[in-house]
């Protein structure tokens, strides 16, 4: 199976500081509005996705949520978390007071990807 998501080095190493310092977690990718479309990182269960939103995948085990209407735009690209230096739009995740913030890259599934991508759980 083709993976929705996958995550750089430097994503990973800020994952593993959050979760040292806050325990289990999540990210949601919100469409817009006040947090922008920036991931999110939140507590575990600190953020409850919205009817019919989109769990594309893992990254480091925690589950990677992206809004009902943003995913339907993106479905057939590849997410790849990354981290940047600076504050991103929203100020809400849990990498805010670090001096970071996550960042998605995207690209196109190729043909062969789009035939074995792995399926999404959609929240109810």
């Amino acid at each position: 199976m083709a993976n929705r998501i996958d995550s750089t080095d430097k994503a990973k190493e800020l994952i593993h500081t959050l979760e040292a310092q806050h325990g289990p977690l999540m990210f949601y990718q919100a469409g817009g509005c006040c947090e922008g479309t920036q991931p999110q990182c939140f507590e575990k269960e600190g953020y409850f996705p919205r009817m019919n939103d989109a769990m594309i995948g893992l990254v480091e085990g925690y589950e990677f949520w992206v809004d009902r209407d943003l995913f339907e735009y993106w479905k057939h690209a590849h997410f790849t978390l990354d981290v940047l230096e600076g504050f991103g739009p929203g100020g809400f995740s849990l990498e805010t007071p670090l001096g970071k913030t996550f960042k998605v890259h995207y690209r196109l599934f190729t043909e062969e990807e789009l035939k074995e991508l792995s399926p999404v759980k959609r929240s109810e």
